[in-house]
């Protein structure tokens, strides 16, 4: 028996104080929506996006050191698209390569040092 069907969400970490940084980058340039927090939440600060059913939230570590090698693979359903958003919004993209299967995968880090993988 399989007990899990999928994700409710990623979490990763930020600094305190910096939610606007974290709106443009996972808003403006990544294209995701922000969702409301639920009110017990808000107080902590923080952040959640989504995308489709691919949801992504932001929590406050005071002592917030990013996550460079685990991270989030997301499936881009228009990688070349994706590329020329942050291209215009100046947002720095690593090649990984080619996977087995012919999908590209590469990697850019969010406002706050957090690797996040492109695959599509």
């Amino acid at each position: 028996m399989n007990p899990f069907r999928s994700f409710d969400h990623v979490q990763l970490a930020m600094p305190p104080g910096e939610e606007a940084r974290a709106r443009d980058f996972y808003v403006g340039a990544l294209g995701m929506t922000e969702l409301p927090k639920p009110e017990e939440l808000r107080a902590r600060g923080g952040a959640w996006f989504a995308s489709g059913d691919v949801q992504l939230h932001l929590g406050v570590e005071p002592a917030f050191v990013p996550a460079r090698k685990a991270h989030p693979a997301l499936r881009c359903a228009d990688l070349a698209a994706l590329e020329a958003r942050l291209a215009e919004h100046h947002v720095a993209v690593t090649a990984g390569g080619v996977f087995e299967d012919g999908l590209r995968h590469q990697y850019v880090d969010d406002p706050f040092g957090n690797r996040i993988e492109l695959i599509g």
